[in-house]
């Protein structure tokens, strides 16, 4: 990971949507304002990204319908396509995650996750092998059938966990590091219509929480590592009393890195909830809701730090910062930059 002193900022959008790509952005110190550097469309529609564990490389999605996957090396000058986009034999993939050697993606429009080798260069291999979910939820015209919206290691890098606003449920995988191939050992219903969309451990280990879509909720589950067990508890609404749920589509969730506080993001209300995380045996409590700075705040990132909350708003077209205050954890608006279809941050 960089210093501060030389940490980047990499937003990713949708290029056919008027996004340019992949922006880098360098981040000062001080105040966590982003300054953009660079910009490169070697992919459309990088939409998701993730780095490398040391820094150096960069990986996106490709959301389109044939579905594909890129990895960058990080230079000055900014991203540099290392090989051509490998297809990942799933339409539209939304997520990716990098665990066990390979690079794992969640593909929404056909339902499935997807690995791909990581080479020894950080180059992506071949072809990619394929688990298609099943199923369908009761909302018809989002829940026709699978969504896989999501996938992420379990704190221990031991098993998978997919998301999938389709069925309503997580499946809990493990990968055979040596094929690629993926194994459901669990499949963990939630509350029928809820439409889970992402997920986020708290740094215990012990809790996950999911974020749904088709209905602005957070459920609270319990994770048991050494069994590999996800167990919902309870959920928490992401609006104010009073507010009506209709027209609100929560995108991402963050956790504070001690694990005090949650933010998610509300498209629609284009707000950012803010969440007490106080004691493993109690719900998330809803603090306030505050203005996103934008319209459609389609994913959060936070600075490495803690100190700062960035808001991808892709309707409005740009990034949004807060300070957020230690003790509340409520965000404060700061500053924005221009960044048309924005859709994802993160940092090396």
């Amino acid at each position: 990971m960089a210093t501060t002193d030389t940490l980047r900022a990499y937003i990713g959008s949708f290029t056919t949507a008027g996004g340019l790509g992949i922006t880098t952005a360098a981040v000062d110190p001080g105040t966590g304002a982003l300054t953009p550097r660079h910009a490169t469309a070697a992919v459309p529609n990088p939409s998701y990204l993730a780095t490398s564990p040391d820094g150096h490389l960069l990986y996106a999605v490709s959301e389109t319908p044939d579905g594909a996957a890129a990895a960058f090396t990080l230079t000055p000058e900014g991203p540099r396509l290392l090989a051509p986009a490998v297809p990942v034999g799933g339409a539209d993939p939304t997520h990716l995650t990098l665990t066990g050697g390979h690079l794992i993606t969640a593909n929404y429009s056909s339902g499935s996750v997807s690995t791909l080798p990581v080479r020894a260069d950080g180059t992506l291999g071949g072809p990619a092998i394929v688990l298609p979910h099943r199923g369908g939820g009761p909302q018809t015209g989002r829940q026709e059938g699978p969504h896989a919206h999501a996938v992420l290691p379990d704190p221990a890098g031991r098993l998978l966990l997919s998301v999938d606003l389709g069925t309503d449920s997580v499946r809990v995988c493990a990968l055979d590091a040596a094929t690629g191939a993926l194994t459901v050992r669990d499949e963990v219903p939630l509350r029928p219509g809820s439409g889970p969309r992402h997920l986020a451990f708290h740094p215990r280990g012990d809790r996950a929480y999911v974020v749904n879509e088709l209905d602005p909720t957070v459920t609270v589950c319990r994770w048991d590592a050494d069994q590999g067990t996800l167990t919902p508890l309870g959920e928490t609404r992401l609006l104010p009393d009073g507010v009506p749920s209709a027209g609100t589509f929560p995108s991402e969730l963050v956790i504070s890195p001690k694990g005090r506080f949650a933010w998610a993001a509300n498209r629609g209300h284009d707000s950012i909830s803010v969440l007490s995380l106080a004691a493993p045996d109690v719900p998330a409590t809803l603090v306030t809701t505050v203005s996103c700075g934008g319209h459609w705040p389609r994913d959060l990132a936070l600075h490495p730090d803690g100190r700062y909350l960035y808001a991808a708003n892709e309707r409005s077209g740009d990034v949004t910062w807060f300070t957020v205050d230690p003790d509340t954890g409520i965000p404060a608006r700061t500053g924005s930059i221009e960044a048309p279809a924005a859709s994802c941050v993160v940092f090396a």
